[in-house]
């Protein structure tokens, strides 16, 4: 097993105690895979260019006049700058990725050969290393040479097509959901690489690609196009096979209702003081209810704006049936509070200390960690290139 850099085993041991992991990727996709794995434990060192991540620039907004962009992505990391068209610098580079048992990276397909730093020179003088390259449009002369912008894929791939009104013009999800879904994706190649390792002791590098990510996420919707021969659009807010299943008015705002099945929708009318409803032939099933949901509409909203949206929130979840009230981001993370998953993590201690989104995953045994709060530009680089400067110990040569 590799021995990371100065700094390795602080804490507790997470699941993934003992990899390194060689960070060359920025901006979203690949920083978010490797917070993860530093999360479960993984020494993750983040190489930088001379001026540093891009997003280390994305403000407003900051806190103590850091991006919170940059803040959000980057925590449990060590940061060293590294020009790569210096020979000092590539020479650590590279022994860097020799040492490493993960590399991640994001440089457009091929951008790195010229820097002997491509999967087939690393893998030459590390056979076991797991190399992960995240694009845009992968890696065939088709989509090689595109920029992989997430807004870019969620127009190429057909979301923005789904979102908005019906009729209006097309839309943006509110976050980056491919950069995101990508690095999830990496997240389980590289995992799966690791096991496969375990197995035969050597690496292989792995592929992921923001469109191929989005094709996949959308689900359904891709679904109905590839094996239904229907092309989705946009309805809104509404859903194309399920109602009720949006926003509906109350008296002081808008409640998500969700009935997925006939069981909920009878325990939804009768919670309203309808529960004819549930005997209408018009809306026995799922698929008579979004059929007829023009007809339907009106009078659940007729019963709705009768109160407001906290109080039949609670009534209608007592009754077994999924609602919630449209948040906003800090209620949203105050509800997260209120139902006992403790979403604000500090990540580092005393005055360095950044509150950060806890990591997702819970385990019964080892957990995440939160070690170090996100790096400064070339904060651990003195260590890092001392570090790479001396003789590799046996265990650091074989993964």
């Amino acid at each position: 097993m590799t021995v990371g850099p100065p700094g390795t085993g602080n804490g507790p041991a997470g699941p993934l105690a003992g990899l390194l992991v060689a960070d060359f990727s920025r901006i979203l996709a690949g920083p978010y895979a490797t917070m993860l794995m530093a999360d479960l434990g993984a020494e993750v060192v983040k190489v930088e260019s001379p001026g540093g991540d891009d997003t280390r620039t994305w403000q407003p907004p900051v806190r103590d006049g850091v991006s919170t962009y940059y803040l959000g992505v980057n925590r449990n990391k060590r940061s060293v700058a590294l020009d790569l068209k210096d020979s000092d610098d590539l020479a650590a580079a590279r022994e860097l990725a020799r040492r490493a048992d993960v590399l991640v990276e994001n440089f457009k397909p091929g951008g790195l050969a010229r820097f002997g730093l491509d999967h087939a020179a690393v893998s030459a003088t590390n056979p076991g290393v797991v190399y992960a390259s995240i694009s845009g449009f992968g890696s065939g002369p088709g989509g090689a040479a595109l920029p992989g912008y997430d807004l870019i894929v969620q127009a190429i791939s057909g979301l923005m097509s789904l979102t908005g009104d019906p009729g209006g013009d097309p839309y943006r999800a509110g976050v980056a959901v491919f950069d995101v879904m990508a690095g999830l994706h990496a997240t389980i190649g590289v995992l799966s690489a690791l096991h496969r390792r375990a197995e035969t002791g050597l690496g292989q590098h792995v592929e992921v690609d923001l469109l191929s990510s989005a094709l996949s996420g959308l689900v359904n919707q891709t679904s109905a196009f590839v094996a239904g021969g229907v092309v989705p659009f946009r309805m809104g807010n509404s859903h194309p096979s399920l109602f009720p299943y949006e926003p509906l008015p109350c008296a002081d705002g808008e409640l998500i209702v969700t009935a997925g099945n006939d069981g909920q929708f009878r325990r939804l009318v009768g919670v309203l003081g309808v529960p004819e409803l549930a005997e209408d032939p018009r809306f026995l099933r799922n698929e008579d209810r979004t059929a007829n949901r023009e007809q339907l509409r009106p009078l659940l909203v007729e019963r709705l704006r009768t109160r407001g949206k906290q109080e039949w929130f609670r009534e209608i979840i007592a009754a077994g049936v999924p609602c919630g009230p449209i948040n906003t981001v800090d209620q949203g993370i105050a509800f997260a509070e209120e139902v006992g998953l403790d979403p604000v993590v500090t990540a580092g201690e005393g005055t360095a200390a950044v509150p950060s989104i806890r990591n997702p995953i819970r385990f019964s045994g080892s957990r995440p960690t939160y070690r170090l709060p996100p790096p400064a530009l070339d904060e651990h680089g003195a260590e890092i290139r001392a570090w790479l400067a001396a003789p590799a110990r046996d265990e650091e040569r074989s993964a």
